[in-house]
């Protein structure tokens, strides 16, 4: 098979894998009512971790697989944070859309402002605004993923996290590495975009 198109399938399915992630966690915490246990800032700081993502993804040209990747993870995770806020803290429904939506923009406003100055930067032979991105995307998935080990820790046991959800997004996480490993691009930015997302992997 092709590099390019074995690069795209696994970068699909990776991609397919990171659509659904969320959605058996979302499904519980509607079925049960509560959020008890799912941490509403870590939610909120992989939301915020899709924009610097999904920026690198699509400066840099990965297949467009990865490109969408990052937008999905933000829409879901204010889905899943929605969710805390209206089962956890009781907030009114319509309070939690508003704010999930008001915040979507902003952040879609947000990524498209830096993609276009980002791409100006890379044309301009700048290479560090790129590296900050992956390094910022790296660094909110962290607290995502460290704000629930606090809470692991101080309860002894895990809490409100679907495994169904954690299978499916390190699935994920195995077809997009593949992808980029075998990708055709530069490896400098393949190793780039590897270092961001072992944060997954060690999840």
């Amino acid at each position: 098979m092709d590099n390019r198109v074995a690069e795209n399938v696994l970068g699909t399915l990776g991609a397919v894998c990171w659509s659904i992630q969320l959605l058996p966690q979302i499904i519980i915490n509607y079925r049960r009512h509560n959020t008890e246990g799912l941490q509403g800032s870590m939610m909120l700081l992989w939301a915020v971790a899709g924009v610097p993502l999904g920026v690198y993804n699509i400066v840099e040209e990965f297949n467009i697989a990865l490109r969408i990747q990052p937008q999905i993870l933000t829409i879901l995770s204010l889905l899943t944070w929605a969710q805390c806020l209206y089962y956890g803290k009781k907030y009114q429904i319509m309070k939690c859309c508003f704010a999930a939506t008001s915040l979507l923009l902003l952040l879609g406003g947000v990524e498209t402002g830096l993609i276009f100055a980002l791409q100006a930067a890379k044309g301009h032979g700048l290479e560090w605004p790129l590296i900050l991105m992956a390094v910022l995307s790296a660094c909110l998935l962290a607290g995502g993923v460290l704000r629930h080990y606090w809470d692991i820790y101080v309860h002894r046991t895990v809490r409100g996290i679907s495994f169904i959800f954690v299978g499916i997004d390190a699935a994920g996480d195995f077809f997009s590495l593949i992808s980029v490993c075998g990708s055709t691009s530069s490896s400098g930015r393949n190793s780039q975009w590897l270092i961001c997302r072992s944060v997954w992997v060690v999840y």
